[in-house]
């Protein structure tokens, strides 16, 4: 089945193939140990600077995980847009703190938004009418859940960290890794990325997620061992955004 008729299946009994599924209205994920070798025989698609980018991952796991991803972002966007996946063209939109090229990825001469994320075997995509993130991460083991809340203890919000330190031991491993998720969605989605101060903005570690003013941030299913979120723009934004 190829993307446009696992799209097509979304909203009908037809079977989505094996690595690619719709966790919800305009999200698709993908399995990369499903896809990579037929990602391989489609990476004449990919354009010169993703090329070079794949090139220069020294890890074939982490070439795996790129090429997938960057594969099967181009064909639903292909297809959407009725061109060829190898047609597109991609640009950085402007950062919103300093103004640079560096800012949401976007396609030329287009309104659609997309997000793309990927993690291990995981890979996530957002496509939606207005700016929207999303963020894909792997669910910390319980015997290093503490090292990774002690490292992500700077960029977190203060009543995040008093949440995380509130709740029993084996709760903080999900905990951890929702809250980050829905972090790195939403600063994804405002195009500033890790660039701004993750700490400024709460989101929550609880099983209810908050969102900045102007913002929608809600967990999305995930494979298992792993936790997504995805933030999309509603309204006027607040003062971080």
């Amino acid at each position: 089945m190829t993307a446009a008729a696992a799209d097509r299946a979304a909203g009908t009994d037809a079977p989505a193939p094996p690595w690619l599924t719709s966790p919800g209205p305009g999200l698709w994920a993908a399995r990369v140990s499903l896809y990579a070798d037929r990602a391989r025989e489609s990476e004449g698609m990919l354009d010169d600077a993703e090329r070079a980018r794949l090139q220069g991952l020294r890890r074939a796991g982490d070439r795996d995980q790129y090429r997938v991803a960057h594969v099967v972002l181009r064909q639903l966007l292909g297809e959407r847009l009725g061109v060829d996946p190898a047609r597109v063209r991609f640009f950085r939109e402007r950062c919103p703190g300093c103004g640079g090229p560096h800012g949401r990825p976007a396609v030329v001469g287009v309104p659609l938004h997309f997000s793309l994320s990927h993690a291990g075997d995981a890979v996530l995509m957002a496509f939606a009418d207005g700016p929207v993130g999303v963020d894909v991460e792997r669910r910390p083991a319980p015997a290093v859940a503490a090292q990774v809340a002690s490292e992500l203890a700077e960029v977190l919000h203060p009543a995040e960290r008093a949440e995380l330190s509130a709740l029993p031991a084996g709760e903080r491993p999900a905990a951890v890794a929702r809250c980050w998720s829905r972090k790195e969605a939403y600063l994804k989605g405002v195009g500033i990325g890790l660039g701004g101060n993750p700490a400024l903005t709460y989101v929550g570690t609880g099983a209810a997620p908050s969102a900045p003013p102007g913002w929608a941030v809600a967990d999305v299913p995930a494979f298992p061992g792993y936790v997504a979120a995805r933030a999309v723009r509603t309204g006027q934004l607040g003062p971080d955004a």
